[in-house]
């Protein structure tokens, strides 16, 4: 065993031995290392989790898909106020006609009523049962293509249902499980009303996915065709002249052979075009990708990890507080044996050194404890409500780097007056 080896054996073991001494005040200086790497363990490891569910769902809704809004959240994390937003002009169907012809990248085009404003809602019956308040959704037939949906039982309307606006409605998992599910019943074909206006069963949709596993109502909807939603809610969308008070959604997915950043360009073009936009006017309108929604969620995420940090540095800065005083004490305590090891021939490296390590291996047990909380945290989370985690051996590494930092910051005070002592007056000490 080398002679360095040896010293770190016995630094580590001294080091120890105060904590053992010391319990009591030990633990309390260590409270705020173990607070602040467990909020930094468990945070991470619950916002990780929440990311890759996040990704996950809007990865569902297809890598190329695009969303021609009104406004949404990237126009509100582009710091665009409610009242400009709410000013600018509703998108329309001849606006999803024009993209459908001429934007030579367009494959699927679909609009979507009842989404691009407040939403439309009223209650789903059956047989004498009845829905909470559901979001009516008008589409084409084209729907669940472009959603990457897919179908519990029985099939979505065909073109021919939209274009001789037919009463039919495809349920999303909420309406079904209140209407059918819970009885055993098979939906199909069965008659069901829409507020008062009976329609006729044809299809169920699968759950969708939520971001972090939370039922935030990504169920809670009917899909009728867009013309018979148009006639049943009054609600006149084909004119710009006309006087209306809901925006359509508009979805769209490239062809094949198509990129989604040629789409998006030639979308943004042809809106900004048919909205008698100058070159030097920002964009009325949003257009919506997998990319600007995570950009969007990704802005969030620094904010909450900002915080984190602020509220996890204070606690570290308490626990380093901490860890000075008790090293401070320390070195009082110890100064005869200081002026010993020094009248010995002892180096002040040396005495830095030990009193370094000292506190780093203070910080360090605090760091572990931290470590193994915020992990059993983000499981017991996990196993309580099923919100997704994420440990990765990087959050480890970094729980345990800062608590090794917290310890080299403020232990190398009292380890500089401890290596500094001299050896006459240390050993003079009582």
């Amino acid at each position: 065993m080398t002679p360095r080896v040896a010293l770190l054996r016995e630094v580590v073991r001294l080091a120890l031995d105060t904590l053992r001494a010391n319990t009591l005040r030990s633990g309390l200086t260590v409270l705020g290392v173990v607070i602040g790497i467990t909020a930094i363990v468990g945070m991470t490891s619950l916002i990780r989790g929440f990311d890759m569910s996040l990704r996950d769902s809007i990865r569902a809704l297809g890598p190329n898909t695009i969303f021609v809004a009104k406004f949404s959240g990237v126009s509100i994390a582009a710091g665009r106020t409610v009242t400009e937003l709410l000013r600018r002009p509703n998108l329309t169907v001849e606006d999803a006609g024009a993209i459908e012809k001429l934007a030579p990248s367009a494959g699927i085009v679909d609009i979507w009523l009842g989404a691009g404003g407040p939403p439309t809602q009223t209650r789903i019956s059956s047989r004498g049962e009845s829905t909470k308040m559901l979001a009516v959704l008008g589409a084409t037939e084209k729907f669940a293509d472009i959603n990457f949906l897919e179908l519990r039982a029985g099939r979505f309307f065909t073109e021919t249902e939209v274009n001789r606006r037919r009463n039919v409605v495809v349920l999303g998992q909420t309406p079904y499980e209140a209407l059918f599910g819970r009885a055993g019943l098979d939906p199909i074909g069965k008659p069901v009303r829409v507020g008062p206006v009976e329609y006729r069963v044809v299809g169920v949709l699968g759950k969708r996915p939520a971001a972090g596993g939370f039922d935030l109502g990504q169920d809670d909807f009917v899909v009728i065709p867009e013309t018979t939603y148009r006639r049943q809610f009054g609600i006149q969308v084909f004119r710009r002249g006309s006087q209306t008070h809901q925006s359509v959604l508009i979805a769209a997915a490239p062809r094949d052979g198509a990129t989604r950043d040629a789409l998006v360009a030639e979308v943004q073009e042809i809106m900004r075009i048919r909205h008698g936009l100058r070159v030097d006017e920002p964009s009325d309108f949003d257009v919506v990708s997998q990319d600007a929604a995570l950009a969007v969620w990704q802005q969030v995420s620094r904010a909450i990890v900002l915080a984190l940090v602020v509220i996890s540095s204070i606690a570290l800065m308490v626990g380093g507080i901490g860890v000075m005083a008790i090293m401070t004490m320390s070195v009082t305590e110890r100064t005869r044996e200081i002026g010993l090891r020094k009248a010995l021939g002892a180096r002040r490296q040396a005495i830095l050194f030990q009193f370094l390590a000292e506190a780093v291996v203070l910080t360090l047990v605090g760091g572990i404890l931290g470590v193994a909380l915020g992990s059993a945290v983000g499981v017991g989370v996990n196993l309580a409500t099923g919100f997704p985690v994420s440990l990765p051996w990087w959050s480890f590494a970094l729980g345990l780097g800062f608590s090794t930092a917290v310890g080299i910051a403020f232990g190398m005070v009292p380890a500089v007056r401890a290596a500094r002592l001299d050896p006459i007056e240390a050993l003079r000490y009582e």
